[in-house]
Parts: structure tokens; C-alpha cells; sequence
């Protein structure tokens, strides 16, 4: 999981070049490269469900790597406040799992977000951001 730990620093460092006044220098050689679509899954599993209220498109999310004893390649979807809003679905996570392994930088942006009765489906995509 050291790379959990690389993986937050570079993602710490863009956070933080976005919102300095160096962060204006360096933010046009920053791109987001639009990888895949995809949905979060879990979201009927998750033990505070207000996170479900507030979630809108365009949100910007986070990926965090999950050591998970049910599927080795688990990556966390988490909001703007690090509330977990599910999984990337264990169908579609191997090869994001192995580049963020890698120290790269995913991120997730919602696309769309559905209510189906009381469940809730919402879209992403996801995008490496490469400096």
C-alpha cells in the first residue's frame, strides 16, 4: 500500500498546484485524460446514505485504492468530503487498479445520476490526470 501513500501526495501536490498562484503556471500542463465510463457500484450497501442526497453531475470524486480481502484490485469512490459513495464495479477495476498501483493519478467526475425507486445510479467517468 505504499503506493496509496504516492498516489495521495501527487494527488495532494495537484491539489494544491490548482489553487496556488504557481498552480496557475503549471495548471495548462496539467491534462485529464478521459480513460472510461462507467458506474459506482455498492451504493445500495452504504451505511450513510445522505451521501446519496447531495451527489450531483459534474462532482468531481476521488479514487482511493482499498485493501479488501473480497477483490484485490479495490478502488474506493469517494465525494469531495471523503464520504464513500461506493466501488469502481470489480468488472471494469484491474487495469485502473494497476495504474494507480503504478503512481498514477485517477480521478472521477459524475456524469449522471439517476434515482430508480430508491436505489441510485451514478454514472462517471474516469480520467488520469497526467502533468
Amino acid at each position: 500500500m505504499e503506493n496509496n501513500i504516492i498516489n495521495s501526495e501527487k494527488a495532494g501536490i495537484v491539489s494544491a498546484l490548482e489553487t496556488h498562484d504557481l498552480g496557475e503556471i503549471i495548471k495548462p500542463m496539467i491534462r485529464e485524460i478521459h480513460l472510461f465510463d462507467t458506474y459506482v457500484a455498492g451504493t445500495s450497501y452504504l451505511s450513510d446514505t445522505s451521501v446519496l442526497e447531495v451527489v450531483k453531475s459534474g462532482d468531481e470524486l476521488t479514487l482511493r485504492r482499498e485493501d479488501n480481502k473480497f477483490d484485490s484490485n479495490a478502488i474506493l469512490v469517494l465525494n469531495a468530503e471523503l464520504k464513500k459513495l461506493g466501488y469502481i464495479p470489480e468488472k471494469d477495476n484491474v487495469v485502473f487498479a494497476r495504474l494507480m498501483d503504478a503512481g498514477k493519478i485517477l480521478k472521477a467526475k459524475v456524469t449522471n445520476v439517476e434515482k430508480i425507486g430508491s436505489f441510485t445510479q451514478i454514472s462517471i467517468g474516469i480520467y488520469l490526470a497526467d502533468l
